[in-house]
């Protein structure tokens, strides 16, 4: 006897076509391949337990001071649309930190996709049975795979809302990366006219695995969340750090096609932009963007001001006002985590590849990118 979700996924269309030997693959091999990858994405959302759970990133989460913006849009949207949140993605603790500021605030809780390195361990258990997450294989090309993935989303999507990163990981540079379009089409696929896209903008001072990331700066392989999460553990011996998330205006895409393919990367293109526009400017990341080799303090003050002077003409969401106020709350945080120091009167580079990470995130508003490199 299949459930309801398996019987709804082998009735979408593309998955009658695959089944028929349309990819080249029919019968009872084509369902099992359906089949097993239907397992592998299905998830369970127990909210109510969620909270209690003494998650293994807890000790980390209660370092991070979660400061919304813009919640009216999501508290509007919620009364009378099916909502799938779009955000960029800087670290490990943003699916935590942005699902908590939405039930801080008596958000419905969405599910959220999540990378399949994600699921190992106790942690993958938690995932896959209490918060709902989707694994998502982000590089797999298999036709049966994709278009399960496609199915199950739009089937998701009849109970629940939906939290992506459309880049599809975190961004190791630090730049804003583009939007990948298979979970957007795989949304309108839901075919639900009461579908809005909500564009969200996640920033922090200072990102925990900034050195991790940094020094990668393209990513090579994936590497087991068990590794990835002792290396968290490690940077966040005195970390601290503010958690900017803010959101947009709701973006209605229910009558768009989802077979146009240029329907979809015009959609993916205007998230990609919202979210740019939304990202939160500050003080560590104009700090890095004017830092050159060696400044003297007042130098460097001023071409903060220069910076943020650009930026407030290009209308960019800023949390930071002058060049003296983003170094008397940059300098101290950037020089402690190793980046920067302090020497008689002069600033100096000390790791240049997470001075620039931070630089390159907010090469998106600027009109000339890459400032220092």
């Amino acid at each position: 006897m299949l459930d309801d979700v398996t019987q709804a996924v082998l009735e979408h269309e593309e998955v009658l076509k695959y089944l028929r030997g349309d990819y080249g693959e029919a019968g009872t091999e084509a369902r099992a391949r359906i089949c097993g990858y239907l397992d592998e994405l299905r998830t369970t959302q127990r909210y109510p337990f969620y909270r209690a759970l003494q998650h293994p990133l807890y000790p980390i989460l209660r370092k991070i001071e979660r400061i919304p913006e813009n919640l009216q849009h999501v508290l509007t949207s919620t009364r009378s649309h099916r909502i799938v949140y779009a955000s960029n993605h800087k670290s490990h603790t943003d699916s935590i930190v942005e699902l908590l500021v939405l039930d801080d605030n008596g958000v419905r809780p969405p599910l959220i996709t999540a990378g399949i390195n994600m699921f190992g361990g106790p942690l993958g258990l938690l995932h896959r049975h209490v918060t709902g997450a989707i694994p998502i294989r982000r590089n797999l090309k298999d036709p049966a795979y994709l278009i399960t993935l496609k199915a199950y989303v739009a089937e998701v999507l009849k109970k629940h809302d939906l939290f992506i990163y459309p880049e599809g990981g975190r961004s190791y540079s630090g730049e804003l990366k583009p939007a990948k379009t298979g979970l957007f089409r795989a949304a309108l696929t839901a075919g639900r006219r009461d579908l809005v896209i909500i564009p969200a903008a996640i920033a922090y001072d200072l990102v925990l695995e900034d050195h991790v990331l940094a020094r990668q700066r393209v990513k090579r392989r994936q590497r087991p969340f068990g590794r990835e999460l002792a290396e968290m553990v490690r940077y966040a011996v005195g970390y601290r750090s503010r958690a900017f998330v803010t959101f947009g205006a709701p973006i209605p895409v229910g009558d768009r096609d989802p077979q146009s393919g240029s329907e979809i990367l015009e959609l993916a293109r205007v998230v990609r932009a919202r979210i740019g526009e939304l990202y939160k400017v500050l003080p560590t990341a104009v700090l890095a963007a004017s830092m050159r080799p060696s400044i003297a303090k007042r130098d460097l003050e001023d071409r903060i001001d220069r910076l943020i002077e650009e930026l407030a003409a290009r209308r960019a969401n800023l949390g930071v006002t002058s060049g003296r106020q983003a170094i008397e709350e940059a300098a101290e945080p950037l020089e402690t985590r190793g980046i920067i120091v302090l020497e008689r009167g002069r600033f100096r580079v000390r790791d240049r590849s997470v001075l620039r990470y931070y630089a390159r995130s907010i090469d998106h508003l600027l009109v000339t990118p890459g400032r220092t490199h």
